[in-house]
């Protein structure tokens, strides 16, 4: 039921042109979790639900952990709970709303891996806003990181204290063009790992 889910969502995301990670940026944070086996991630920027579903799927192949993730717009949470519920992981999900650097602020437990897919020039903020709940080691990684301009803040901080690598992905997306057909551009994108240390 989970990957068909997963499946149905990420046609979803594709029709109404709702950011996503896709499948192969997916499979890295997948195994990034699989890796650090954690007992909460924080997750900035649920939308309807794409990566959480990820998630949730490592989280019961380890058969512990749980997800907190957080989404500014209430419709895309509604329909987010709703995929989780779906794809019968709602258990594992407990599904925030409101300005993710704010949310974070309010979390009294330990973190042990931090996902950031929120607004870019907000990544910083969020870090900022969980650090002291960070556990020694804990795993970060943050999507879209070739818009440089938009998180230098967080890209310069992350890459002159902890160990951090950059994973690239080129992908193929469709632009619409004047005369109305769709042509498919090049465009490549990374995803930040860092391990973060005290």
């Amino acid at each position: 039921m989970l990957d068909k889910v997963i499946k149905e969502v990420e046609e979803q995301c594709r029709e109404e042109r709702i950011p996503m990670l896709g499948p192969d940026k997916a499979k890295l944070l997948a195994s990034c979790i699989e890796k650090a086996k954690p007992s909460l991630i924080v997750e900035c920027g649920t939308a309807i639900g794409y990566s959480g579903l990820w998630i949730c799927r490592v989280l019961k192949n380890l058969g512990s952990g749980k997800l907190i993730t957080v989404e500014i717009e209430e419709v895309n949470a509604q329909r987010a709970r709703a995929n989780f519920e779906s794809a019968g992981v709602a258990d594992l999900v407990d599904s925030r709303i409101g300005d993710a650097a704010e949310v974070l602020k309010t979390i009294e437990d330990p973190v042990d891996f931090l996902f950031l897919d929120n607004n870019k020039d907000g990544y910083f903020a969020c870090f900022q806003a969980i650090e002291s709940q960070l556990t020694n080691p804990a795993t970060i990684v943050a999507d879209n990181v070739s818009r440089v301009e938009q998180m230098a803040d967080y890209l310069n901080h992350v890459r002159s204290n902890y160990e951090s690598e950059t994973h690239w992905f080129e992908s193929r997306r469709r632009r619409s063009s004047s005369d109305g057909e769709g042509q498919r551009q090049r465009r490549r994108d990374g995803m930040e790992v860092t391990i973060f240390r005290r």
